[in-house]
């Protein structure tokens, strides 16, 4: 996996619903604390519960994890999720911002919004993991990665507790790594 050392990437994100907080939490655990790119995350979560899954996910992590606010800088070393009921948006190279306009995909964070945002100001130089999740979300951001010259990942939908997500995203688009949990960590520490 040497590709990933030659191109100069410059963002890494991560999408997931159902089934994903486990995974989330071991590609946490097993990311090195001094990765060189900012990791920005959109998980499902629940609207009437916003505190507690950060906390969660800081259990195991490596980097610190930061919910941004509207307009916070992009940080290599950390690790962003997207707040409970804002949809998280990549701004610039180096800002954030946060929207409460409509649901995407019954969704808000979706990882649609995300994605589509980073692949306007990132283009060739992002990275897109797609995770395990109930619904669509994801899939169309991810053609548009791939269409912008991105580097597309989705876990593999034998190894999913639930596939409709990376199934949507393989529909959507042609997918650079279809690969199951052991295999996305390896691939994750290969961009490090």
């Amino acid at each position: 996996m040497s590709l990933f050392i030659k191109k100069n990437y410059e963002m890494l994100i991560i999408g997931g619903s159902a089934g994903s907080f486990p995974i989330v939490t071991k590609l946490l655990e097993k990311t090195p604390s001094n990765f060189r790119l900012p990791i920005v995350m959109c998980l499902h979560r629940l609207k009437d519960k916003p505190q507690g899954f950060k906390e969660a996910l800081e259990i195991k992590s490596n980097l610190p994890i930061n919910e941004p606010d509207d307009k916070d800088p992009i940080k290599v070393g950390m690790v962003f999720i997207a707040p409970s009921n804002y949809h998280l948006i990549i701004e610039n190279k180096t800002n954030f911002s946060l929207s409460t306009t409509e649901l995407v995909q019954y969704s808000r964070p979706s990882i649609d919004v995300l994605f589509e945002s980073a692949a306007e100001v990132f283009g060739s130089k992002l990275i897109a993991i797609l995770l395990s999740g109930a619904n669509r979300d994801g899939a169309a951001g991810m053609k548009k990665i791939k269409a912008k010259g991105g580097f597309t990942v989705v876990q593999d939908p034998n190894d999913c507790s639930v596939n409709t997500m990376p199934q949507a995203a393989i529909q959507a688009t042609q997918i650079d790594l279809i690969l199951p949990v052991n295999d996305l960590i390896n691939f994750i520490q290969s961009v490090h």
